[in-house]
This record gives structure tokens, sequence and C-alpha cells, in this order.
């Protein structure tokens, strides 16, 4: 027989909730805030990604695990910047078989325009809500999180 799970205490499962919703609605904010000057939040997050990224070109598997979307949804994303002129796609230098995304000199100054704008949304909605500690508290709470998603291969 298998054994009874650790149900979630009262006050455990109103904080699970509460992250849970939380965490969504703090997406569609960036988004919506992002929207409105034409990318999504998974377009800049891959932008943003290339930008800090040796030589602002990345292998695509290897983007697709830093920004935890699967391999489809990236190339995806990608057909949508490289439309734009935002990215070029190549074959891997190293062994030709993999894809790297390259960010374009639009697709940089796209970045570096929305840089502000991305900043004073993730302030608004997220790091002025939370007292300095509190704010220390959830980056370790989700440092935590990585490390065992990253030890289980979750991405």
């Amino acid at each position: 027989m298998t054994p009874e799970p650790r149900w979630l205490s009262d006050e455990e499962q109103v904080a699970w909730r509460a992250y849970l919703h939380g965490a969504r609605l703090l997406e569609v904010a960036l988004d919506a805030d992002l929207a409105e000057h034409g990318i999504s939040l998974s377009e800049y997050e891959i932008l943003s990604m290339l930008s800090e990224a040796e030589g602002t070109r990345m292998r695509m598997s290897a983007l697709a695990d830093l920004v935890v979307q699967s391999r489809s949804r990236v190339t995806h994303t990608a057909s949508r910047l490289e439309r734009r002129g935002l990215v070029t796609r190549e074959a891997c230098v190293e062994d030709g078989r993999g894809v790297e995304l390259t960010l374009t000199d639009s697709g940089r100054e796209t970045i570096e325009n929305l840089s502000r704008l991305h900043v004073e949304s993730v302030r608004e909605h997220f790091v002025d809500l939370l007292t300095p500690e509190q704010f220390r508290a959830v980056g370790e709470a989700m440092a935590l999180v990585r490390a065992r998603g990253r030890a289980r291969r979750w991405r």
C-alpha cells in the first residue's frame, strides 16, 4: 500500500497558491508591458540572453535550457524574431549539427531600447513590492528550486 502523502498545512497551501497565482500574474504584467512595444516577454528573454552571451550567439538547445522553454517553443520564437530581423540562425561552427542563434544589430538595438522599460516593469510589479529581506528570501528560495531542477535535469 502506498504511504499517505505529506499534505500541505493550511498555511503552506495558502502560500503555495499565492505563489502560483502571483507568479502567473507577474508574467502577465511583464508581458503586457512589453507587448505595448511589440515584443513578448518570451522574445525579450531570448534577446536578453543572446545579448549577454559570448559573441551574442548561442546554440538553440542551450538557449532553450537557459530560458526553461521547450526546444520547439524556442524554435518558434526564433522564427518570429528572425522574420523581424532581430536574430539570424546558422549551423553551429563547432560541429555543423546544431543551430546557433545570433543577435543582429537590430536585435541589440531593440534589447537596449527596451531594457529600461523592462527593469522599470520588474521593479513596479515585483521588486518594489517587497522589503529587501523579502526579496532576498525569494531569491534564496528560487536558487534552491533551480539547483533541484538542475540536479534532476528538469531543464
